[in-house]
């Protein structure tokens, strides 16, 4: 290589360092040396980011490289001489203090630097220390993956020089590597003892807590790193990776940012900052996040991972599948991955290439027991009940608490015939999650069948029973004034942030729950609302959604229908059961080009709304609605089951 692009690589590392990238920075030091082994400056700043890391040991020979190709630069002795002390290689930085005096060290430096070793020799008076070749030994082994040897040797030096936490560090480290976390744990606590100020032995500390599962711990550990030393980005974001564990997706959201602003260019910050976004809602800003993490690091295939789940929950469903295939492409074995790729299959209806997703990812990892579950809803699409209660069983067997597995159980309980332990198996979905709203609708629903059957109906299917007298039935109701004070007062996003079928400057409800509000007014009105919706299908009824829209110029609805994946399920006949119902509160201005006609499809339908109006249709039927009045118009709308 020549000199002048080693001169130019060395640039855009010290650029790459100034800007918090330091794996770039890194890289092209490496880069470097592997040319020049005895480049001192990128000796020097590759020890500079080993310091960073609170990696004085790995520091020490970079920076003795350094000092002794250009003994005359005086920031070379700085270092070495720090890091010397930060060992606690008393001795040896007491050699190297006279030889850089001799080299120009400034009186001010000298003064600075013999302080710092006696404040250090008084912190460790007792202290013996290991030779610098048997620690750099000690790196080369772990840095090689020749963990064996490594704990072998950190296991000698704890034993030769047990108050030195070189060896007790080095140790945990390298049997939380070969899988031994619970005597890390005990090494670690030594090196934590002996160095309670050192930032990096408790993220080690935490990093193994957080592997055995202990959350709770392994968030105290990583705080306690990130106090000690505020700017270290990788506690930042494995802190944040503990608390998404935990369900503080909001706190967690705030570490990546932290991680993110000391290291700009952490590209698996960005990633799961992309995840816990998606999480929450915020499908835009997870898309960009992920995007960015891509462009950061190109064979990352968790980011690809996690922008393909992003896009599959905004409807991209061709370009989540794209993602999951390169992330596939980038780690064979990805068994996450795999098992997305085959739900992206399902839902495009590529039920054959989803099965064999499916079972590959078993064939990679055979107790995952969420791909047991996702080959379950395959088998079932395909018309192999059977074999997808198998499915479900065994995921159940491996995680009793997926409550997924338990639910889609009972489906296909309840449609090979045996409706009595679908009920029980549904309950037992419902325990797990109460909150599930498609487990509460199901457990109504097979509660209603029973009763239908014990009553000697003979039918099997409850939508017979339930048919509107008019697609659409139109009605009327008196509308209160203080009902529509309440939705005002009511907090609400706009149509944009919905992501759905609504759009424009308008407000809607932040949820899909109006009528659990506990105003009277509200109760009063859902109560109401409830009797017409049982009158117009004749049966009992589960409410799915309840919300409110308030349009506003160039708000209004493209065509849409309200159907589920749930709806579509084969057998189930839900969307068969389901209906919309809109309770227009005011008509808003109609003396304008776009009046917000509702506009109904198949066949084609034309209502102008007024105020009081009622209209239910079938939740398959598609509709919209486009609004350019200057006066709100407020609505209520529910979308609702016949049982």
């Amino acid at each position: 290589m020549e000199q002048t692009k080693v001169d130019q690589m060395l640039q855009l590392g010290i650029t790459a360092y100034n800007q918090g990238d330091l794996q770039e920075a890194e890289r092209l030091y490496k880069a470097i040396l592997e040319v020049q082994p005895k480049h001192p400056y990128a000796n020097h700043n590759l020890g500079l980011i080993a310091v960073s890391k609170n990696q004085s040991g790995v520091a020490l020979p970079l920076f003795k490289n350094a000092v002794d190709f250009n003994p005359n630069i005086e920031q070379f002795w700085l270092s070495h001489i720090e890091a010397l002390i930060a060992e606690q290689q008393f001795e040896n930085a007491q050699q190297a203090l006279k030889e850089g005096e001799l080299k120009g060290l400034t009186r001010e430096n000298l003064k600075t630097l013999i302080k710092n070793l006696v404040s250090a020799k008084a912190l460790h008076p007792l202290t013996q220390v290991p030779a610098q070749t048997e620690m750099q030994e000690l790196i080369n082994h772990y840095q090689n993956g020749r963990y064996g040897d490594a704990e072998n040797l950190a296991i000698l030096l704890t034993q030769q020089f047990p108050n030195h936490q070189f060896g007790w560090k080095i140790l945990g480290i390298v049997l939380a590597k070969k899988g031994k976390r619970s005597e890390a744990l005990v090494a670690i606590r030594k090196a934590i003892v002996l160095t309670p100020a050192d930032a990096e032995v408790h993220y080690n500390f935490a990093l193994v807590l957080q592997e055995l599962g202990k959350l709770d711990e392994a968030e105290a550990g990583y705080r306690q790193a990130i106090k000690l030393k505020n700017n270290y980005a990788e506690a930042h974001g494995n802190l944040g990776v503990t608390l998404q564990a935990l369900g503080k997706s909001y706190e967690a959201e705030a570490s990546y940012r932290q991680a993110i602003k000391f290291r700009p260019h952490f590209a698996e910050a960005h990633s799961n900052l992309g995840n816990t976004l998606q999480e929450l809602g915020k499908l835009d800003e997870a898309e960009t996040v992920c995007k960015r993490a891509v462009t950061l690091k190109a064979d990352l295939a968790e980011a690809h991972n996690n922008l393909g789940v992003t896009l599959r929950e905004l409807g991209r469903l061709e370009d989540a599948q794209s993602s999951f295939r390169q992330a596939i492409k980038l780690k064979s074995d990805f068994a996450e991955a795999h098992s997305n790729l085959g739900n992206m299959l399902q839902e495009l209806g590529k039920l054959d290439e989803a099965e064999a997703s499916c079972r590959h990812v078993l064939k990679l990892q055979p107790a995952y027991a969420e791909a047991h579950n996702n080959l379950g809803i395959t088998l079932h699409a395909l018309g192999n009940l059977y074999g997808a209660q198998a499915s479900y069983r065994q995921a159940i067997a491996l995680k009793p608490d997926l409550a997924l597995a338990h639910q889609r159980l009972g489906i296909t309980l309840y449609l090979n015939g045996d409706i009595d332990s679908a009920l029980v198996t549904m309950k037992r979905a419902h325990h797990i999650d109460p909150n599930s709203k498609p487990v509460t609708l199901l457990l109504s629903l097979l509660k209603s069948q029973k009763s239908i059957k014990k009553a000697n109906l003979g039918v099997d299917n409850v939508s017979d029973l339930a048919r509107l007298t008019s697609n659409p039935l139109i009605l009327n109701r008196a509308v209160e004034e203080e009902f529509i004070a309440s939705l005002y007062e009511m907090i609400s996003r706009e149509l944009d942030e919905a992501k759905d079928a609504r759009y424009g400057k308008g407000k809607c409800s932040t949820d899909f729950s109006l009528f659990d509000d506990n105003r009277y007014i509200v109760k009063s009105v859902a109560q109401d609302l409830t009797k017409i919706m049982m009158e117009a299908v004749k049966s009992e009824i589960y409410i799915d959604d309840s919300f409110f829209n308030i349009f506003r110029p160039g708000s209004g609805t493209t065509v849409h229908r309200h159907i589920n994946s749930l709806d579509n399920v084969t057998g189930l006949n839900l969307d068969k059961k389901k209906y919309s119902l809109v309770y227009y509160l005011s008509e808003g201005d109609q003396n304008c080009r776009e009046s917000g006609i509702l506009k109904l499809y198949d066949p084609s339908d034309d209502i102008l709304p007024h105020k009081g109006m009622i209209t239910i249709i079938p939740a398959t039927r598609r509709h919209s609605s486009v609004y350019a009045g200057k006066k709100d118009r407020v609505m209520v709308g529910v979308n609702f089951y016949s049982l």
